[in-house]
């Protein structure tokens, strides 16, 4: 992706901290018929790897799974973003010379997809999955909540799928390139509306605004 040095993340801790925050990933793949692309939620394994593994899962009757095992794929995750008006920045009054953009926080994953063995590759990832995403509730269901039959006929329907991160990129368009009177404009208004709060936050980290 197009990427200027002031807007990159490179820390893998961040990247990493950023899959795990906003798992909803977008798979993108090149088949047959030509570029395809999914919604799936992703786990991320580190440990056995450098970068680290994704593991997801997709209906079975999805026929990008088909042609996934061994090619190489592209997946992407997005989190918080924010258009950005010219009247937030404190510059406008004095010169006039500002344009509209877009804040946003990204990372691309690249790598090889396969398809491991299924069904206790399968319990594990489901497993793993719904535990992280129940955990902040006051009463987390769990795969085992289910019987165990009608979850054996749900796995039946899935197929998993697992990439070995062998790029990583991050992208934190978040105000840097903006003269300090103007990212903390920016904070301020962002700061005012709920919807816009975790930019302002993210502005107010990458851009020192104290």
């Amino acid at each position: 992706m197009y990427c200027p040095s002031l807007f990159r993340e490179d820390r893998l801790e961040v990247q990493h901290a950023f899959i795990r925050s906003h798992p909803l990933g977008l798979l993108i793949s090149h088949g047959a018929t030509g570029l395809v692309a999914n919604l799936l939620p992703f786990v991320l394994k580190t440990g056995d790897s450098e970068r680290g593994v994704l593991q997801a899962h997709m209906a079975r009757a999805n026929p990008q799974w088909r042609e996934l095992d061994g090619q190489a794929v592209l997946v992407v995750f997005r989190g918080a973003d924010a258009y950005v008006s010219p009247s937030l920045y404190a510059t406008k009054k004095e010169t006039g010379k500002v344009v509209p953009t877009w804040n946003y926080a990204m990372v691309q994953v690249r790598g090889h997809a396969r398809l491991p063995d299924q069904s206790d590759w399968l319990t594990g990832q489901l497993n793993t999955l719904t535990s992280a995403r129940e955990a902040t509730r006051a009463q987390p269901w769990s795969v085992a909540d289910a019987p165990r039959d009608y979850i054996e006929a749900q796995k039946r329907a899935i197929v998993g799928i697992e990439i070995e991160i062998g790029q990583l990129e991050g992208k934190w368009k978040v105000s840097q390139n903006q003269p300090e009177a103007n990212r903390q404009s920016v904070v301020a208004g962002f700061s005012a509306d709920e919807s816009t709060r975790e930019m302002a936050e993210l502005v107010r980290s990458y851009g020192k605004v104290e």
